[in-house]
């Protein structure tokens, strides 16, 4: 049930869209254990020229970025996975996108399962009521 915001430098269109989605999809579900089925992503497009990394426009330094961020309820990851899925983001945000600026970044956040929830439940509840 994590959610991706994903911020890219780079102009819009559906297939990097897709190639964005399925690369998160497959990323979260084999190295973060998420299920695909209840994970959703949300791209926003950053034109190059308003990205800047110390003072310098994307366009000026002919770089590519992403930023993105997935929300996981705490403990359900260990330290060992979070690294490993942050090291296979970046190589594949490198392949989809080109040139890809060192200062591109990628936050595992751990929210509380108390605070955090999908379809009016929070993950607490679902971890104190499972499914039969």
């Amino acid at each position: 049930m994590p959610i991706l915001n994903v911020q890219v430098s780079a102009q819009r269109s559906d297939a990097l869209s897709q190639g964005i989605t399925e690369t998160l999809l497959d990323l979260t579900s084999r190295i973060l254990g998420k299920r695909r089925e209840l994970t959703a992503v949300v791209i926003h497009y950053v034109d190059p020229r308003d990205w800047f990394v110390a003072g310098q426009s994307l366009a000026q330094l002919k770089k590519a970025s992403v930023y993105f961020d997935v929300k996981v309820t705490d403990e359900t990851n260990t330290k060992d996975e979070k690294a490993r899925y942050i090291a296979e983001a970046f190589a594949a945000f490198q392949r989809l996108l080109g040139d890809l600026h060192p200062e591109s970044y990628v936050y595992v956040q751990d929210v509380r399962a108390t605070a955090y929830g999908y379809g009016g439940l929070t993950q607490e509840h679902r971890y104190q009521h499972p499914n039969p």
